[in-house]
């Protein structure tokens, strides 16, 4: 898998090779040596040719270039590995491989560089050059021969290389790494084995330094892993690689006390790996802020920062704004901080965390944000945050209704150990468990929930505190899809004067509660009287939220199906025709609004006399919904119930003799 032994000296034929031996253990690597031979002796051959494969360190860039060097050895007259991490051992090499040319009577027996470069040019074979672990180009641009029939091959954990250059070597995919620590090991637990590659992220070093553990202590697979789910960072340091003289831990506290010494920012950034919003500083112990502010403050101190990084491989080319760090990269750095240092980093993670996370969970403009931050929030924030609970809204509003729900559970256990269980911060939250269960699946369970949350919300926080009118409209909510219409239609009729004198008349949650006055007078029989109220409240609600926002696109379906139970099909379905690219471009194909009004334009399209056309759509909606929703929803369960009747309706009726 890794290959770092002194590279020995022998002839050939005749001509010159230096190379370390070929790697004992290899998987995974054919493309990658494909690739090689691709860029390196594929098509014209009369030219010099320059690879660099960069990657993190273990990945195994020098066990690749020395099987590509093996493989294609009876093709080249010299193939010579040279140690590239410092210019005067480089140089010295130099000196061995110009003896072996013979070159002494060649340019300047003085500069044995020179010497070399004099005869590769003239050279009348083939040659191949390994510079292992360079650290950059400039560091082996006068050792590059300029010209000749050769191949040239650099190992580096800089990734920054001229166009055409650079090879990324990436880590081993799952099932190869799966299958590298079977056979290594001849121990055929395959779950255990894929179970560890993905603890190991793929690092091939990482995999055969855990081979070679199980082999010296006779241990399994499974019983490695258990070991390494416990003290991940002793199990770095322990295990002798074949062909390895250095483990992931030491080769990994090398890059970073090189990165310390070079760059404090870039290790301080490798600890956070954000570029969050400003006005922090006041939350940040000292030790922390001295590194972390200027990454804040300034952009550039970010991106200088983001190159050390690169320099050593320790984080991904950044993509749309973001990098990644491998885990074990993760693991190694933690392990090399004090308990104290760590802790101080953990709250600034945390803190840049909660500040990055957008304010308004229904804003679908800021749901790419939420998505790209939940891993991060999930693994450095208490469930008692307030960013938390952001996250619990955006959770909701995007769709992801069991995801909000199982959220919230988390946030009012965490709040009530943490505040106490009447804290109005608890309160809050309970509430709004209740309405994320209820919209999971779980309408009597909400109803419920909210029955007993209201006496203790009146009691206190009083009858007309916000929340508690929250908590009102959820109950009553609730009340009416559990087979109550006409008690929830009552419950918001008396809601709303005391919501309008609470918040005003065009607050949003005035109007939300008239929306649902309006949505529980027609489920309790006046459909007509739903279809104005709704009319009267678009405008507001357009005021207060915006043409596009998602509480005026529900409201919009909620109008066109009144209009049509109210007997108007033709128009509630033209309505929903113009709704649906709307709400397809703001709230995606697959979230449930959309859903909805696709549900609800194919039905009106059959009510308005087009069978064929309800037909059609439903069973184009069919799969989408048992996709997102599963096949035994209810509202999957409703579009199979109408493409069976639509299709009976559109299908001809046949004659009886």
């Amino acid at each position: 898998m890794a290959v770092g032994q002194a590279p020995t000296q022998r002839a050939t034929g005749g001509k010159p090779v230096r190379l370390a031996p070929r790697p004992p253990f290899l998987a995974g690597r054919e493309e990658l040596l494909a690739e090689l031979e691709a860029r390196l002796s594929g098509g014209d051959r009369s030219g010099l040719r320059v690879v660099a494969m960069c990657g993190l360190g273990g990945a195994g860039k020098t066990s690749v270039a020395v099987e590509y060097a093996h493989r294609h050895l009876g093709e080249v007259g010299v193939a010579w590995q040279f140690s590239a991490e410092d210019p005067t051992v480089l140089a010295a090499g130099f000196g061995e491989l110009a003896a072996q040319l013979g070159a002494r009577d060649v340019v300047d027996t003085r500069d044995p560089i020179a010497s070399v470069h004099g005869v590769l040019a003239a050279f009348p074979a083939g040659w191949l050059l390994v510079f292992d672990n360079a650290p950059d180009l400039a560091s082996v641009h006068a050792f590059l021969p300029p010209a000749g029939l050769g191949r040239v091959l650099i190992t580096s954990q800089n990734q920054n290389w001229p166009p055409g250059q650079a090879l990324e070597v990436p880590v081993l995919g799952a099932e190869a790494a799966t299958d590298f620590l079977v056979s290594r090991c001849g121990d055929p637990d395959r779950q255990a084995a894929w179970e560890l590659a993905v603890e190991l992220g793929g690092l091939p070093l990482a995999l055969e330094q855990a081979a070679a553990y199980v082999q010296a202590t006779g241990d399994s697979l499974a019983g490695y892993l258990a070991s390494f789910r416990r003290r991940r960072a002793d199990l770095l340091a322990r295990g002798e690689p074949a062909g390895y003289g250095k483990t992931v831990a030491t080769t990994w506290a090398l890059a970073s006390s090189q990165l310390e010494q070079t760059s404090a920012e870039a290790a301080g950034l490798l600890r956070l790996l954000l570029q969050p919003r400003p006005g922090l500083a006041g939350t940040l112990r000292q030790e922390v802020a001295a590194v972390l502010l200027p990454l804040l403050e300034d952009e550039l101190a970010a991106k200088d920062a983001h190159a050390a990084l690169r320099r050593y491989s320790l984080v991904s080319q950044p993509a749309e704004g973001s990098v990644s760090v491998h885990r074990l990269v993760q693991a190694a750095t933690a392990s090399q901080m004090t308990e104290d240092l760590a802790g101080a980093w953990r709250h600034a993670t945390a803190a840049v965390i909660e500040a990055a996370i957008p304010e308004d969970g229904s804003q679908a403009d800021a749901w790419p944000d939420f998505a790209a931050l939940l891993p991060h929030a999930q693994a450095a924030l208490t469930a008692d945050s307030d960013a938390m609970e952001r996250v619990g809204d955006y959770l909701g509003n995007s769709g992801n209704y069991p995801a909000a729900r199982d959220l919230y559970q988390a946030v009012v256990e965490a709040r009530a150990e943490a505040l106490g269980p009447e804290h109005p911060g608890t309160l809050t939250a309970r509430n709004d468990r209740a309405f994320w269960a209820g919209l999971a699946g779980d309408p009597a369970g909400a109803r419920d929930q909210a029955a007993a949350l209201l006496p203790v919300c009146e009691r206190v926080l009083g009858p007309e505190h916000p929340d508690t009118l929250l908590t009102r409209a959820n109950l009553a909510r609730w009340t009416g899809t559990t087979g109550d219409p006409a008690g929830a239609r009552d419950q918001f009729a008396a809601l709303v004067p005391i919501r309008e004198r609470v918040s005003g008349p065009e607050h949003p949650q005035t109007v939300g509660a008239r929306l649902l006055l309006a949505r529980w007078t027609g489920n309790a029989g006046d459909p007509a009287g739903a279809r104005d109220q709704l009319a009267a409240l678009l405008p507001v609600r357009e005021r207060a939220s915006g043409m596009e926002h998602m509480d005026t696109l529900s409201m919009r379906i909620d109008l066109a199906y009144w209009t049509g139970v109210a007997g108007d099909p033709a128009g509630a379905r033209d309505q929903l025709s113009a709704l649906l690219p709307v709400t397809e471009r703001v709230l995606g194909p697959e979230h449930p609004d959309t859903l909805a009004a696709r549900f609800g334009f194919a039905y009106w399209t059959g009510v308005a006399g087009d069978p064929a056309g309800a037909r059609d759509q439903y069973a184009a909606l069919l799969p989408v919904e048992e996709r997102v929703l599963g096949p035994k929803h209810p509202d999957t369960q409703d579009v199979r119930d109408n493409l069976a009747y639509w299709t009976r309706k559109s299908s001809p009726k046949r004659g009886v003799n």
